[in-house]
């Protein structure tokens, strides 16, 4: 059984920082591409940074390159999302994702809310 658990995320003052993990289970991490994705009410779920598998190389979307930072543990089956310098704009619900080829799986969803 695929599962993909994300952290607790929280209430994060603006300028605050906030570390989310998300362990999964049940498939070969290491063949997987990690994500983390965000959502807000009304919008499109959108890609905030991206992981690759094997050479580990990374991606970000451009609201967040700077500030945030993916990272991998193999030996764990965990991916992290960093979150520093937050703004209010930051707040959605956070979505793990793990991909290879066709398969694509998700975590149910943290909220992270920057708020003063």
């Amino acid at each position: 059984q695929v599962q993909l658990v994300e952290s607790v995320g929280g209430l994060v003052q603006p300028g605050g920082s906030l570390r989310l993990s998300c362990t999964a289970s049940g498939f070969t991490f290491s063949s997987y591409g990690m994500n983390w994705y965000r959502q807000t009410p009304g919008k499109e779920r959108e890609l905030v940074a991206g992981i690759r598998n094997s050479c580990g190389s990374t991606d970000y979307a451009g609201s967040v390159k700077g500030r945030f930072t993916i990272s991998r543990d193999d030996a764990k089956n965990t991916v992290t999302l960093q979150m520093n310098s937050l703004k209010p704009e930051d707040t959605a619900v956070y979505y793990c994702n793990a991909r290879y080829l066709w398969q694509s799986y998700w975590g149910q969803g943290t909220q992270v809310t920057v708020s003063s």
